[in-house]
């Protein structure tokens, strides 16, 4: 074992934090976990691992459950076509593995939404075997000990990353090690300014030496973000006590989730020239709301509908109370406005 090796592991063995997903060999439960930690922090992932683990304890249960169910448990955590292809992979699994997860990497690697990290992952937690995770948390602590200045996302930087995190596995303990150097970066090697004064590893850190921790690792650019505009159409039947819902079928964000009526302007201002057009059909509940993901910035604004005949125009639209609300997944954008807000429904 060499001096890396040994240093990554000891600091896990003191420093680790205690994790279900982390005293278990099912590879099941080590995919849910990885699958639900993707850009997840850990205490907000660990509530939904625990349960999925409670709805869908085995592949078999998480196969024959139904898409909507699949998505409303997911509901929250965004990404949602991450929990399609779970879903997805499941049925692959019970299907064409008999429901026994694959237990070699080529294989792993080609089942739905597994990607070489993913892979690599299960199969050294799962089944002991030498393949290096390169995640974002591995990027940053080789980037950082051995100051390499290529991009981790060009085409370069994966391959050298991928040779040089292989290089450094600890062939003999694959499980324990790699679970070390993502934990390191994650609590240790921060990606915001680290206290290298009590880094086990700094005497080998040549960007300590070198004084640019802070520009480790380097990225070639970032992607360019794109503004959306939303008007959410609400029509709350007092008397009934519903209001309508519609499903986004369309190859977008968000896809089979359930939103209000919906209408995209190019801009805010036109957003609320609209709306003042509308005075007459339509009450303003809410300033614009800015929903960030990953390559899109939601603009949002929701507004009463003061005469149904506006929602004419809309297809499909299903008539729902807020006890049958609970059935249907919702994009976080949607359900946080009806969490707060729920005082309006009630009026």
């Amino acid at each position: 074992m060499t001096d890396f090796q040994q240093i990554i592991i000891s600091w896990y063995r003191e420093n680790k934090r205690e994790l279900p997903w982390r005293d278990t060999k099912n590879p099941y439960k080590i995919w849910l976990s990885e699958i639900i930690l993707q850009q997840t922090r850990v205490i907000q992932g660990l509530a939904y691992y625990e349960k999925f683990i409670r709805h869908y304890p085995t592949i078999e249960a998480l196969a024959d459950a139904s898409e909507q169910e699949v998505l409303t448990d997911w509901q929250g955590l965004g990404y949602y076509s991450r929990a399609r292809n779970l879903h997805a992979t499941a049925k692959q699994i019970n299907s064409e593995y008999n429901a026994i997860f694959p237990s070699d990497y080529e294989s792993i690697l080609k089942l739905k939404g597994i990607g070489e990290y993913t892979a690599a992952a299960i199969a050294s937690f799962a089944f002991d075997l030498p393949h290096a995770v390169v995640d974002g948390n591995v990027f940053r602590v080789l980037s950082r000990v051995y100051n390499i200045d290529i991009p981790i996302d060009s085409t370069e930087g994966k391959k050298y990353y991928s040779v040089l995190a292989n290089d450094l596995l600890d062939r003999a303990n694959p499980a324990i090690y790699n679970q070390a150097i993502m934990e390191f970066g994650a609590m240790q090697c921060i990606p915001g300014k680290p206290n290298c004064g009590i880094c086990p590893l700094v005497e080998y850190c040549i960007s300590f030496k070198e004084q640019n921790i802070m520009d480790r690792p380097i990225k070639k650019g970032k992607t360019k973000v794109r503004n959306r505009y939303f008007l959410y159409l609400i029509f709350w039947n007092s008397t009934a006590k519903t209001f309508f819902l519609r499903k986004r079928t369309e190859k977008d964000i968000w896809q089979e989730l359930y939103e209000f009526p919906l209408i995209e302007f190019e801009s805010d201002e036109a957003t609320m020239i609209f709306l003042n057009s509308q005075s007459n059909y339509l009450e303003p509940v809410s300033a614009a709301q800015k929903h960030i993901l990953s390559h899109q910035h939601i603009y949002s604004r929701f507004a009463f509908v003061t005469n149904a005949d506006l929602l004419n125009e809309f297809e499909d639209l299903i008539e729902l109370s807020f006890e049958e609300l609970g059935s249907y997944p919702l994009p976080r954008l949607i359900d946080r406005f009806i969490e707060n807000n729920y005082s309006l429904f009630n009026s």
